[in-house]
């Protein structure tokens, strides 16, 4: 038997414990337009369990069982009423779970030695529904659980329909399976349901008869890799961005530790008291080092949005070498698309667990000329201004942009010029102890793969570190590979 194999054992389908009290769920502005996109596919590498096979798989249906009950709309069905709008029916129809072995697959060979290897296509075995688009969440499960059991640890993976969820809810769905299997008895993260928001909206899309096709061909081939970078490589990459009449020699830690020094002295927290501290960086540096926070809402800080941060700063070290590896023509348009969380954008905010998609996508243009021709600093200001820029008013204008012209997401590369930024590293992946041990690793299925996809997640060992699973055509990953602007800062 290859080493690679991956043999079904068994598939059941597993109910909520307890009996929906959501009757519906009507998807929304943000939710509408993931219908053509695939379900999403994340999972977690785990150690081997303490116990026999036959006890993991009873745990994790009994658990999904409850968890299920705090989640009513997972286990339920898409149905499109006579006036177009499309809901989620709440009538516990379940989801799927599958039970599958590995014999002859070991974490080593999972999770090689060599960081720089491309990630091994065997995870995608780990994951159902491929190719499956939202849509066909009308007639299928909405969420689909593999267990995997390795020769020596355990894969699980969740597929969960993307215009039921985006990165936010599912993970929280993700978090609380771990949390009930783990024992709890009261969940720490219940989800909120509600749909009286600015994304509830009259306007209908309309569809093809049998639905929406993908609008990317996902058969071009492809290599996939992770990109690690530490807490102080981004650090640099940070100063690097937000410094850029600093010489190169200043970009290290001595670097980092004057640009501390330097944001301090008008730096004022809610208090209104200065935190400069013996010239040292204080606990708020350290958020405004190494901290996403695009939040210009924030009033207690002066001027939080003036600082460049980490999450952008990388994002425009990627942007430039990907475009510079791709050997495109200086007069050719590029785009940096990043998918950002609109809860905390809104005013009033959206409660921070608020069930579905509230997600909108920030494009960033430039010419291939002047990206690479500009310094990082100028690239990063690019995508760091329309961040900034995306709060209430803009989001709102989104939305009615939308209902003037209700249209699926255009995920895809159309012109060979495109990079997709999605997933955060922000996101608590891995806050996952199914009762023996914190993942290993977290990995992807095949889902809504194409040249230019990105994904972040966080570095495992946490402390502001930053996994970036890239997906390139392979011409352009050799010439990622070799660009010392960017490899510099890969672990």
């Amino acid at each position: 038997m290859p080493t690679s194999s991956v043999s079904i054992i068994s598939k059941c389908t597993v109910y909520p414990q307890n009996k929906s009290a959501i009757k519906s769920l009507k998807l929304s502005v943000s939710d509408l337009p993931m219908l053509s996109c695939q379900y999403i596919q994340k999972g977690v590498l785990l150690s081997e369990p303490p116990f026999e096979s036959d006890i993991l798989i009873s745990l994790l249906k009994i658990s999904l069982s409850k968890t299920l009950s705090h989640f009513p709309a997972l286990a339920g069905r898409l149905h499109t009423e006579n006036n177009g709008h499309v809901h989620i029916l709440c009538n516990d129809l379940g989801v799927d779970f599958v039970h599958a072995k590995a014999q002859y697959m070991s974490l080593n060979s999972l999770l090689p030695s060599d960081h720089h290897q491309d990630i091994p296509f065997n995870f995608r075995k780990f994951f159902q529904f491929d190719n499956t688009l939202s849509y066909d969440g009308h007639y299928k499960p909405l969420v689909v659980v593999q267990v995997t059991e390795l020769k020596d640890g355990v894969f699980i993976g969740c597929t969960i329909n993307h215009a039921v969820v985006d990165g936010t809810s599912f993970w929280n769905f993700f978090n609380t399976f771990a949390e009930v299997c783990k024992g709890a008895e009261k969940i720490s993260r219940p989800p909120n349901f509600s749909r009286d928001t600015v994304f509830d909206s009259p306007a209908v899309l309309n569809f093809p008869e049998g639905g929406p096709s993908a609008t990317f061909s996902g058969d071009e081939p492809l290599r996939e890799k992770i990109f690690h970078f530490s807490r102080e490589a981004i650090s640099r990459l940070k100063f690097r961005a937000n410094n850029p009449t600093r010489k190169p020699e200043m970009s290290g830690p001595e670097g980092v530790e004057i640009y501390g020094k330097q944001s301090n002295d008008n730096w004022v927290v809610n208090n209104g008291e200065n935190c400069k501290v013996n010239g040292k960086i204080t606990s708020i540096l350290e958020e405004l080092l190494f901290n996403n926070n695009n939040n210009s809402t924030n009033k207690g800080h002066k001027n939080p949005t003036a600082v460049i941060s980490s999450f952008q700063s990388l994002s425009a070290q990627l942007w430039r070498s990907v475009t510079r590896a791709r050997q495109l023509d200086e007069n050719k348009l590029t785009t940096f698309r990043m998918a950002v969380n609109c809860r905390h954008r809104l005013e009033p905010r959206l409660e921070p667990l608020y069930f579905g998609n509230a997600i909108q996508s920030i494009p960033t243009v430039a010419t291939v000329g002047k990206l690479l021709s500009k310094d990082l600093n100028w690239s990063a200001n690019q995508l760091h201004t329309n961040v900034v820029a995306h709060q209430d008013v803009t989001v709102r204008r989104g939305v009615k942009d939308w209902e003037s012209n209700p249209r699926l997401f255009p995920l895809g590369n159309f012109d060979g010029a495109m990079i997709t930024m999605g997933s955060s590293p922000r996101f608590p992946m891995y806050d996952n102890d199914f009762g023996w041990g914190r993942p290993l690793a977290v990995r992807s299925g095949k889902a809504n793969k194409f040249d230019g996809k990105i994904s972040a997640f966080p570095g495992r060992e946490g402390n502001g570190s930053v996994d970036l699973e890239v997906v390139l055509a392979p011409e352009t990953m050799v010439g990622l590979e070799n660009d010392m602007e960017f490899m510099q800062y890969v672990s």
